[in-house]
């Protein structure tokens, strides 16, 4: 089975980029996105077969998540239940009988950081909440992550530390998610593997130069890693700042 996940860097955007063209020839079985920066009514896709949901940022033209599946899952939920954090429509968590499945869009910590406390303060109820599903079933979330785990995840570590996306305190919380009990799985499948990345800044020509991060991730528990096959990174695919990132499974569903 395929997942795939993609910040599109606004959903209305990337439909007039090939967008739906993108998602048939990828064929995903779920396909999640985050940064869709719409509210309700502001996109109509036609995706035959697909259930479709979405989670909506309140404040307009900004974040926002979404998930289109061709399997119904028994239950839906937005967020994570910390009311601080679920205004921004950053989380939408589908269960399965076998599994769970979340698509998130973390917090920014920002231009001078001025975002750092709120984006720590969020990497801790996002372990408690991740934590609490993976102990009642396996579990899989992906997503922008907004965080480059290791130096060899990002074109320049020196030039970078302690910038957003790099500092020692999202690294850290990064490396205790992983630690209680999850797997980043495409070093799972590719420890070594350098010039991997899935965003680029759109100054400096960053992209035509491969100067990227890799900051989308899936990240499954450790009883979800018996699923996975292989990991992707669709760095040939354009129409955001991001590419999309994938995981193959074996069948989820039996």
């Amino acid at each position: 089975m395929k997942l795939i996940s993609w910040n599109v860097n606004g959903l209305r955007a990337v439909l007039k980029k090939d967008f739906e063209e993108t998602f048939k020839t990828l064929d995903a079985d779920w396909f999640c996105i985050q940064e869709t920066k719409m509210q309700a009514g502001q996109a109509v896709l036609d995706l035959p077969g697909y259930h479709q949901y979405f989670n909506y940022a309140e404040r307009k033209g900004y974040s926002g998540t979404a998930i289109f599946t061709k399997h119904e899952p028994q239950n839906v939920t937005y967020g994570i239940g910390v009311p601080e954090f679920d205004d921004e429509g950053r989380v939408i968590t589908l269960e399965y009988p076998n599994f769970y499945l979340i698509t998130v869009y973390t917090p920014n910590s920002g231009s001078e950081l001025k975002r750092l406390d709120y984006r720590q303060a969020w990497d801790a109820a996002w372990l408690t909440y991740t934590s609490e599903l993976a102990a009642k079933k396996p579990l899989v979330y992906c997503g922008d992550l907004n965080v480059a785990h290791e130096a060899i995840d990002l074109k320049n570590p020196t030039s970078n530390h302690h910038n957003a996306g790099f500092t020692d305190e999202e690294r850290a919380d990064f490396t205790k998610q992983l630690a209680a009990g999850f797997v980043d799985s495409f070093r799972h499948f590719y420890p070594d593997q350098t010039d991997a990345y899935s965003w680029w800044s759109y100054r400096f020509n960053a992209r035509a130069r491969n100067a990227g991060w890799r900051i989308d991730y899936f990240v499954g528990s450790t009883a979800f890693t018996d699923f996975m096959q292989d990991a992707k990174i669709h760095d040939e695919i354009l129409g955001s700042d991001h590419c999309p990132v994938e995981l193959t499974t074996s069948d989820l569903l039996q």
